[in-house]
């Protein structure tokens, strides 16, 4: 196994700090952790965790359908999902072969699982239950449990043409990979506190299975009231305090301000507006929101209610509806109403107790399996509606014709789930009618322009945050996403700091079960919230235990209790996510056990002592123990964002004091998969790190070791990939260096000829003869043969042996394998029926000929021709077309430090520079390129890597750590080379030497997608747009280059007036009309048509767009006339 190589203790050249004992291996948990948890492994967690959990779920609460009459109903049993196959297999109910994703890419359908029910009904023997009824299919995540790749060895994955390497994790949805990236939400059922436009407000957005809904407590006019959508004005809180059966003035008092004197006088004013509204008790405050409540706008059929009862059910059902009433006991709503009303207060009194939002932890992450399960939630309870609507329609019959059959009903909904999940997965569009959720591009097709994008997509955050505000706020880098979050992987512009993407060791839980918590809570000493009162609540030291937000318990030692309650974590009791931290400014122990938060593991510190020993360390490499077995001996433990303020982390061993609780698994894994690549980040400048971020997914490379056997709309391929001369710990963890993307070449750091200014490279060619940044480029094309309503389908005709074009075309007219394709060359010779709608036979039916020509400029290889036919039965004709390109003058090459730069020249090997051991560097790059950018990190990959090629062996640029420059020094003087890297060179074009030491030595160089030829571009004479006859715009549609209103200007400035009316309407869109001198409109053929004459009409050439515009004034009840002038007027 690559991991257990991985594992071997090579790391010669420890770190920047070098006296660590056991410690210096710690980084091995980091292999570990991989295995179980962190990247990808999050979005197949949370598959996993809807299809095995939240399913069940849904059917439990959906598990009834009456029917009007109440002798029939249907009963949902359970719920399971299949292996993945083809759709013809699952309706047969039994598989005979499995379905790999690679048939499914190739074939153009859906990698879906089918989901099957079980129900019951009644018949007059007695109930009968229908077993394996299919009632859907869901597209099945690649790599999550029910997938038939999981657990798979390497060479079984061969067998299946897929990829050992590549991440998994994503959808394949008609034969396109579909990701579901991670939303970034603001969490449910908490309390935030925010001064909006300096109104201080509590607010909180409750979500449960039926509503979601958002609940303010704010301050208006020194009075506090409670706003909430479905009440027409807000209420007094007192009064909603009294709604709620706390009765007293007191008690409402000390609920809301407790014992604090200031707290009270700053209250009273709100008792006294109870007073003046005539509110004295629960009834009357009932009788006071009654008036106030919006009307329902879908009225129940059932029994009138009171307005009292109608009161009672939207305090208990829909303000602040996670925490629930059970046998109309408020208690626990009351308070959390009174808990919202104290933060205000207290929000009043000092500005610093208002929440940050941007704040890593009050956000929540929401994965693909959240996103499916509402989806899944939203469409079941649609076809359960339809069922019901269904069997009232037959039972409503006198006499029905056909017997109840609820399977045929069941069966039905089978397409609308079906079609229901894949089109949102293929459009990207959620749209949920309960929630008003209506959500565009949750999914993006997987990039494959490299390994390092496909894998960079997959840890992706986007946040619903729009990217046209100019706001700083959100796109700041955050102290709490440290460790969390990548400080360097985020795109430059718009989007910049909106969308970000996870570290190396982040995890994001999934939900857990609350009642084992709330055991422990009380096992722990804590007593019940409800049954306290409020002198006891705001009591000296009393602090109160919310479980995800909802008051649950009263605890008096809270120090004590959060260290029970950790070791309890730490023995396995509870779930390793569950997190606790203690809030002092309100009082409060808050437990976390919800989904979406991000956590990261850390090492136990005891007493000053790490509890990762060498011990456990040599276990785990040998393969006896594993990352879970860390867990579960409490060496190891998940801290979340809250958690992680609670606590004092050291990074490394001799940090440790005796305050310290955890230790940092290794620094580096602050940054995430796609920064890791760079050597030496942290001596370059942080802007440079993100530009290589951004870059290091363009860089042609290998995409998957199935490369070969995909037919992709667009794939580049490198043809010769290397791994690089200095790599770091991020790349042999993320297998980077198994489908690398760029080659390590030798750069001299010198000026050379002048075609290097401004970052531009000079390049060897005869390096590029040997094969130096050449690379493949496959094109897809795809044909579908159509069928018709008459059972006709599109057909390929035989080919013409005396027409030319149909040289490059087979038996069965299709172009061969193999064949050189140029611009004109048939590929395909497609015939479509002329008469698609009746049906008439064979011999009256004519063809009309489809031919498909080449239409690129540049000539390709036609290196795959494949027949197939999709889920439809669909026959499909795909051709993938290759070209083999080197580098050439103006494509665009960059190293791992963000130092881009297109090729400026390529240069002979006899006229380049050599060094005394004659070797010849394959690029030149201009130092004018360090100064300024300080990429300092470049000059240490640069030595390493030629110490690294003398001593044989790759050398370390890990981030923090690595190789260090003393030792790459000493290795070179070794080998009898200069320490700091620089060679003396000899001039290829005089022979004599240089006067100067060069800088000289290997850097890892990647090449670029922007390649000159698809980039080039020019006209003279084309098509035009038919509304304006002006030149179409776009290289594709051969459109002109446009002069714009910048360049206009810049010819006004120079006063070119006839080169202005040369671009702007001679070359672009002149026309003649006719006008008449007399009233100044446009006439034709020598008419005027509002004079009604021919008198006075001449001619003149004038913008066909300004004609346009007058007329489309004219439309609009404006007239433009027209003042003419002769151009050369005669002297009279």
């Amino acid at each position: 196994d690559d991991l257990d190589a991985l594992l071997r203790p090579w790391y010669y050249s420890k770190s920047l700090t070098d006296p660590i004992n056991t410690a210096a291996d710690k980084w091995n948990l980091l292999p570990a952790f991989l295995r179980v948890k962190g990247l990808i492994k999050q979005h197949t967690d949370s598959f996993d965790y809807f299809v095995d959990i939240e399913l069940k779920k849904i059917l439990k609460a959906n598990e009834f359908i009456f029917t009007d009459d109440k002798r029939k109903w249907i009963k949902f049993v359970d719920i399971r999902v299949g292996k993945p196959c083809r759709i013809e297999d699952a309706r047969a109910g039994y598989v005979q072969t499995e379905v790999t994703p690679n048939e499914c890419r190739l074939r153009d359908m859906t990698y879906a699982a089918p989901i099957y029910l079980d129900f019951i009904y009644p018949r007059q023997a007695g109930n009968v239950r229908k077993t394996n009824v299919l009632i859907g299919r869901l597209p099945m995540m690649l790599r999550s449990s029910k997938c038939v790749l999981k657990g798979r060895s390497e060479s079984e994955m061969a067998c299946l043409n897929e990829c050992a390497v590549d991440p998994g994790g994503y959808f394949i949805v008609r034969g396109q990979e579909k990701v579901i990236l991670v939303q970034e939400q603001l969490s449910k059922n908490r309390v935030i506190v925010e001064s909006f436009k300096g109104v201080i407000q509590a607010s909180v957005t409750s979500h449960t299975a039926n509503v979601k809904t958002k609940t303010y407590v704010l301050l208006k006019k020194g009075h506090i009231y409670l706003k909430h959508n479905s009440l027409s004005e807000d209420i007094p809180v007192a009064v909603m305090l009294r709604a709620m059966g706390v009765q007293s003035d007191h008690e409402i008092l000390l609920l809301a301000a407790g014992n604090d004197a200031q707290y009270q006088d700053e209250f009273a004013p709100n008792l006294e507006l109870a007073a003046l509204e005539g509110v004295f008790t629960q009834e009357q405050a009932l009788d006071f929101i009654a008036t106030r409540l919006k009307p329902d706008r879908f009225a129940s059929r059932r029994q009138e209610r009171t307005p009292k009862q109608q009161a009672l059910e939207k305090l208990a059902g829909t303000i602040i509806p996670h925490v629930e009433v059970e046998g109309m006991n408020f208690r626990p709503k009351a308070l959390y109403v009174a808990f919202m009303t104290r933060r205000v207060l207290m929000a009043m009194n000092d500005p610093k107790l208002v929440d940050d939002r941007d704040y890593v932890g009050n956000k929540r992450l929401e994965l693909a399996g959240q996103m499916l399960s509402l989806l899944f939630e939203d469409l079941f309870k649609d076809c359960v509606r339809q069922i019901k609507g269904n069997m009232d329609k037959i039972l409503k019959k006198a006499n029905p014709t056909q017997e109840f059959d609820p399977l045929r009903l069941v069966e039905q909904i089978e397409s609308r789930i079906t079609s229901g999940m894949e089109r949102a997965i293929s459009t990207g569009n959620w749209t949920l009618k309960r929630f008003r959720m209506d959500r565009a591009g949750v999914t993006h097709v997987l990039s494959r322009l490299s390994y390092i994008s496909a894998l960079g997509m997959m840890t992706r955050i986007t946040s619903q945050f729009e990217k046209t505000r100019k706001v700083s706020g959100p796109r700041a880098l955050q102290p709490s996403q440290f460790g969390m979050l990548c400080t360097s992987d985020t795109p430059e512009g718009e989007a910049c700091g909106l969308v970000k993407n996870l570290a190396l060791m982040t995890h994001i839980t999934t939900a857990d079960d609350e009642a084992p918590v709330r055991k422990i809570i009380y096992i722990l000493g804590a007593e019940d919230v409800t049954s306290v009162s409020g002198t006891e609540i705001y009591g000296n030291g009393a602090y109160i235990v919310f479980i995800n937000g909802t008051p649950a318990a009263l605890t008096r030692q809270p120090k004590q209790f959060l260290l029970g309650f950790r070791k309890f974590r730490r023995m396995g009791r509870i779930s390793e996510f569950v997190s606790i931290f203690i809030n002092h400014h309100h009082n409060g122990v808050h437990i976390a056990t919800d989904e979406g938060r991000v956590c990261r593991p850390l090492i136990v510190v005891e007493k000053g002592k790490s509890k990762v020993t060498a011990r456990f360390l040599e276990s785990l490499r040998k393969g006896a123990m594993d990352f879970d077995d860390a867990l579960s001996r409490g060496l190891v433990e998940y801290l979340d964002v809250n958690e992680e303020n609670d606590s004092n982390i050291a990074v490394y061993e001799k940090d440790i004091n005796e305050h310290t609780t955890h230790l940092e698994i290794e620094p580096f894994t602050i940054l995430g998969a796609v920064a890791g690549l760079i050597p030496y980040p942290h001596h370059n400048q942080s802007p440079r790190n993100t530009y290589q971020c951004a870059m290091g997914k363009q860089a042609i490379g290998a995409i998957a070791y199935n490369q070969f056997t995909r037919i992709d709309t667009l794939l580049y391929l490198m043809v010769y990939p290397q791994k690089p001369m200095v790599t770091t710990r991020t790349i042999e963890l993320v297998k980077y260096d198994k489908l690398p993307a760029g080659q390590n070449a030798v750069v001299a750091v010198m000026s050379y000829s002048g075609y290097d200014i401004e970052d531009a490279l000079v390049l060897n060619k005869a390096s590029c003869d040997r094969g130096f940044g050449r690379c493949q480029i496959f094109k897809k094309i795809s044909m579908p043969l159509k069928a018709y309503g008459n059972g006709y389908t599109d057909r390929l005709d035989d080919r013409d042996p005396s027409n030319t074009r149909h040289r490059k075309i087979g038996k069965d007219g299709l172009v061969e394998v193999g064949s050189e394709l140029e611009n004109g060359d048939m590929y395909m010779l497609k015939a479509s029926p002329i008469n698609q709608s009746q049906a008439i036979p064979q011999k009256d039916q004519k063809w009309s000929p489809m031919h498909m020509s080449y239409k690129l400029p540049d000539p390709s290889y036609a290196d795959k021709v494949m027949i197939t036919a999709n889920e439809a039965n669909t026959t499909i004709l795909k051709i993938q077309t290759r070209q083999t390109r080197r580098p050439e003058i103006g494509d665009k090459f960059s190293s791992r430090h963000g130092q881009k730069g297109v090729v400026g020249l390529l240069a002979e090997q006899a006229d380049m520079p050599f060094s005394d051991s004659g070797v010849v560097p394959d690029i030149i790059m201009n130092p004018h390129g360090f100064p300024s950018r300080m990429t300092v990190g470049k000059m240490l990959e640069l030595v390493s890597g030629k110490a690294g090629v003398l001593t044989g062996k790759q050398e370390y640029g890990t981030p923090f750590g690595g190789s260090k420059v003393e030792d790459m020094g000493s290795i070179l003087v070794k080998h009898g080379f200069s320490y700091s890297g620089k060679d003396h060179l000899t001039s290829g074009i005089t022979g004599e030497s240089l006067p100067f030491y060069v800088f000289f030595g290997p850097i890892y160089y990647q090449k670029l997608k922007h390649m000159v030829q698809d980039k080039m571009h020019s006209r003279s004479t084309g098509p035009r747009a038919i509304l304006t006859r002006q030149p179409t715009e776009g290289r594709s549609r051969q459109g002109g280059l446009r002069l714009g209103e910048m360049e206009r200007d810049c010819l006004i400035a120079y006063g070119a007036s006839q080169l202005l009316l040369e671009r702007l309407m001679i070359s672009s869109d002149a026309h003649d009309v006719d006008v008449c001198q007399g009233c100044g409109m446009m006439g034709y053929n020598g008419w005027c048509q509002s004079c009604g004459s021919s008198r006075g009409v001449t001619k003149m050439t004038m913008p066909y767009a300004a004609k346009l515009l007058i007329q489309e004034l004219m439309s609009m009840n404006v007239k433009a006339s027209l003042q003419l002038a002769d151009e050369f007027p005669r002297e009279e």
